[in-house]
C-alpha cells in the first residue's frame, strides 16, 4: 500500500454568508461506523441547524458518500466531496451544518459557500502523510548524542522523543524502504557504538 494523506483528530471552521452561518466540521475516521458516528455527533449537537451536508472518504473498500441533506442537488455534498478529493485525503469526513439566515443563495452561492466551509476546516486541521514505517530507539553515550542529534537533523528524520537517562536513547521514525540503510548509516555514524531496537513496520503518521 501507497503512502496516503489524512488528518489527525478533529477541527472546524465557521463561515457566514448573507447571515447564514456554515459551520465545517471535519474529522479522522476509518470505517463508515466511525464517520457515521461523527455525523451523527454533529446533528445532536446542531439540532436546531437546518442542513447538515456530509461527504466522506475512506481507504478500506475505496468507500465514497456524500450528502446535499435537504439543499438542491449537487450544490453541497458534491462540492464538499470535492474539495477532500482535491486535497487528495483519505479516511477523513466534513459535516458542514448550516444555520439559514433568512436569504436564499442561489445554486452558485450555495456551491461557493459550502465549499469555502470546507476548504476553512481542513486549513484548520493538522495533515499528516501515513507511511509503512519503523521507529528505530537509538542509545548512545553522551558524547555522542551531539553528533547523532545533528546528523538526524541533517537527514530530516522524524524525532519522536529523546530520553536522557543512564545513556541517550533517541527514538526516531523512518520509512520501512529506508530503515536498514539508516541503521547502517547509524553504525558506521557511531562506530558501532550505538545500539538500536527497531519495531515491527506499521502505518503510522510521519513528517514529510
Amino acid at each position: 500500500m501507497e503512502s496516503y494523506r489524512t488528518i489527525q483528530g478533529e477541527a472546524q471552521a465557521e463561515y457566514e454568508e448573507k447571515k447564514s452561518r456554515f459551520i465545517g466540521q471535519v474529522a479522522h475516521v476509518e470505517t463508515e461506523e466511525e464517520a457515521v458516528a461523527f455525523l451523527n455527533g454533529v446533528r445532536s449537537a446542531h439540532p436546531q441547524a437546518r442542513h447538515n451536508v456530509y461527504a466522506y472518504e475512506l481507504r478500506a473498500g475505496n468507500r465514497v458518500r456524500y450528502s446535499d441533506d435537504g439543499e438542491p442537488a449537487r450544490t453541497s455534498g458534491l462540492p464538499t466531496l470535492e474539495v477532500i478529493q482535491h486535497a487528495e485525503l483519505k479516511d477523513v469526513i466534513c459535516v458542514t451544518t448550516r444555520y439559514f439566515g433568512g436569504t436564499l443563495l442561489g445554486t452558485g452561492g450555495l456551491v461557493r459557500a459550502y465549499t469555502k466551509a470546507a476548504q476553512d476546516a481542513f486549513t484548520a486541521a493538522q495533515v499528516v502523510t501515513f507511511a509503512e514505517c519503523v521507529d528505530l530507539t537509538i542509545s548512545v553515550d553522551y558524547p555522542l548524542y551531539d553528533q547523532l542529534n545533528h546528523w538526524l537533523g541533517e537527514q530530516g528524520i522524524q524525532v519522536l522523543d529523546t530520553d536522557f537517562a543512564g545513556d541517550v536513547a533517541v527514538e526516531v521514525r523512518v520509512l520501512a524502504a529506508e530503515a536498514d540503510a539508516v541503521q547502517a548509516a547509524v553504525i558506521e555514524l557511531t562506530h558501532a557504538a550505538a545500539e538500536i531496537l527497531a519495531s515491527d513496520p506499521s502505518y503510522q503518521p510521519i513528517a514529510q
